[in-house]
């Protein structure tokens, strides 16, 4: 019930938590958790609406075709698409007391930050790699992104309905670990790939929950997951393993807000709901929700020594794709590749 009802509601990109009616926040699903941004409420008596969507393409077509929202919760390859279409303008970090306390590598972008101003802020960051269960599936046939090609899993794999995720799959299973710069040889051979994983796929889920779903129904054994999925899972007992380190690599990305311009709602607020996100103690709240590592090194480090971040966000040997922002004719070429693989062609 709860994967229906939040699918409804962002397909139509309406309220899916309706609170403070002055701050709308455009959001993922499962980051509407209050201890998240706790200075918020303690200052406000109440949470921000929040509005859900299911990937970053989706989230920007709708606010291009005109849903309003305050703030918006892309990951960094969208930015840009962002400011060029002209919806988003720049924060005053002059408003944001714990601003410098971003790890400088989640700001190293000229899309991020200019002489114009600061355009996003980079809250969140985490693995997209095989969640897997850990009963049915051997360690060893993990071992390589290759699984998802494996006879064996036909009908038993997922992968997201993500353009970005799926091609930060499928250029490191071919070799390419920078899509900053990439051939057309190096497309063509992750499209290639794409297509024999496609015929494994049972479903591509939307979100983190339905790809827990996915698994803990038993429709699938391996995913290629964030790490919320596999806290939701960890959370229901399934057993389920997260190999970050299969041969030929795994992903890391970051997300962050941006500042709607001409929003409708208060613009104090929008900053009040960016510093709750900025306190240290978000870190142990963001890490116990969803499972992810925060851009705070203050935050970090007062959940340094914890379990999750060993498993799930520790530094790893092997090749790591970075979605930092790439080329956008190059992502759009993806986006409409991927389309036409998910189709059968």
């Amino acid at each position: 019930m709860r994967l229906l009802t939040t699918t409804l509601l962002a397909a139509a990109a309406l309220p899916a938590y309706a609170a403070d009616p002055e701050l709308t926040v455009f959001d993922w699903a499962g980051f509407e958790e209050p201890s998240i941004f706790q200075g918020y409420i303690d200052k406000h008596g109440d949470s921000p609406t929040f509005a859900f969507y299911g990937d970053d393409d989706e989230a920007f077509q709708k606010v291009a075709s005109g849903f309003r929202a305050d703030v918006i919760h892309p990951c960094s390859q969208m930015v840009g698409k962002y400011r060029d279409a002209g919806l988003i303008e720049p924060w005053d970090t002059s408003r944001i007391p714990n601003f410098d306390k971003i790890d400088e590598r989640f700001l190293d972008s000229e899309v991020f930050s200019d002489d114009q101003g600061v355009w996003y802020i980079p809250t969140d960051w985490g693995a997209t790699a095989i969640a897997y269960n850990t009963e049915t599936v051997p360690a060893e046939d993990v071992a390589s992104l290759d699984v998802f090609l494996d006879p064996k899993y036909q009908g038993r794999t997922s992968l997201p309905d993500s353009s970005d995720d799926v091609w930060a799959l499928a250029y490191l299973a071919t070799g390419t670990t920078d899509w900053t710069n990439v051939t057309d040889e190096q497309f063509q051979a992750a499209a290639e790939w794409l297509r024999q994983a496609h015929q494994n796929v049972a479903a591509y889920w939307a979100d983190p929950s339905e790809q827990a779903q996915l698994m803990a129904s038993g429709a699938v054994d391996v995913a290629w997951s964030w790490n919320d999925g596999v806290v939701y899972l960890q959370e229901d007992n399934y057993p389920v393993g997260f190999q970050r380190e299969a041969e030929e690599g795994s992903s890391t990305f970051f997300c962050g807000f941006v500042n709607v311009k001409d929003s409708p709602g208060s613009e104090d607020k929008a900053y009040d709901f960016i510093n709750a996100w900025l306190e240290p103690s978000a870190g142990k709240a963001l890490l116990d929700t969803i499972g992810y590592g925060h851009t705070s090194t203050e935050a970090m480090a007062t959940i340094a020594d914890e379990p999750a971040v060993a498993e799930g966000l520790s530094e790893i040997d092997v090749p790591v794709l970075a979605q930092t922002p790439n080329d956008p004719e190059q992502r759009q070429r993806q986006l409409a590749e991927f389309e036409k693989i998910k189709a059968g062609f």
